[in-house]
C-alpha cells in the first residue's frame, strides 16, 4: 500500500481528522497526548504563525518517542515552501484551505497525502486531474451537505472530508455521512478555544472519544 493511500484509510476509518493549533509548545503537546489517549491515529496541526513550526517539531518528536501509530499532518500550507519545512521535519501529510497545483504535483509524486480545499466543481476538477483523490469541502458550513449530495456522483472516484461547521451532534455528523463524506474534518467545534484556555485536557479527551463512538454508531447504521 502507497503512503498516501495508508493516510487516506487512517483518516476514512477514524472518521474524523481532529485539527488545533495553539501558540503555546506545552498545550499544543498535551492537546496532543489527549486526542492520542482517546484514541485517535491520524491528526492535523494548523499552520498559524510563527511558532507553528517550532510546535510541529516538538509534536513529532513526542509522536516518535511516545505515540506509535499516530500520524501527524499540516494543515493551512498555502506554497510548497511551507509544505516542504514540515515535510523535513516529519509531517506525514498535507492539508490546504485551497488547491494548491505546485503543492499537489509534489505531493503526487512523492506519494504524499494531500488534501486541498475546494469549494467549487471547477476547484474539485483541477484537483481530481492534478492527481488528488481526497477532498476537502472548505468551508462546510456554506456549502452544506445539499452541496455534497449533489456533487458527489460527479466525482465517484474521489473521497470527501468537509471542514467548518461539523457539529459534535449525531443529527450533525449523520447528515454529513449520508450525503456521501469519507470522513469529518473538526476544529473548534472538538477542540475548543475555551477547553484550551483553561488546559481543560480531560475535557478535551472525553469530547474526542464521544465523537469517534458517534461516528462509529453512524457508519455502522
Amino acid at each position: 500500500m502507497s503512503k498516501a493511500q495508508y493516510v487516506s484509510e487512517a483518516i476514512i476509518k477514524q472518521g474524523v481528522l481532529p485539527l488545533y493549533f495553539n501558540q503555546d509548545e506545552e498545550v499544543s503537546v498535551e492537546i496532543l497526548k489527549s486526542i492520542y489517549a482517546a484514541g485517535i491515529k491520524a491528526v492535523e496541526y494548523t499552520n498559524r504563525g510563527e511558532a507553528a513550526l517550532h510546535n510541529f517539531k516538538k509534536l513529532i518528536e513526542i509522536r516518535n518517542n511516545e505515540m506509535p501509530g499516530l500520524l501527524i499532518g499540516i494543515g493551512t500550507v498555502k506554497n510548497l515552501e511551507q509544505s516542504l519545512d514540515f515535510i523535513n521535519i516529519g509531517a506525514d501529510f498535507l492539508v490546504s484551505p485551497g488547491f494548491v497545483k505546485e503543492i499537489a504535483d509534489y505531493a503526487v509524486n512523492n506519494d504524499i497525502f494531500y488534501a486541498p480545499g475546494c469549494m467549487t466543481p471547477t476547484d474539485i476538477i483541477a484537483a481530481e486531474n492534478a492527481g488528488v483523490r481526497f477532498i476537502k469541502l472548505f468551508p462546510g458550513n456554506i456549502l452544506g451537505v445539499e452541496f455534497m449530495s449533489t456533487i458527489k456522483d460527479v466525482f465517484p472516484k474521489l473521497k470527501f472530508m468537509p471542514t467548518g461547521g461539523v457539529d459534535t451532534t449525531k443529527e450533525s455528523i449523520q447528515s454529513w455521512f449520508n450525503a456521501g463524506v469519507s470522513a469529518v474534518g473538526m476544529g473548534s467545534k472538538l477542540i475548543s478555544k475555551k477547553a484550551m484556555e483553561l488546559k481543560d485536557y480531560d475535557a478535551i479527551k472525553t469530547d474526542t472519544k464521544k465523537v469517534l463512538e458517534l461516528i462509529q454508531a453512524v457508519k455502522n447504521n
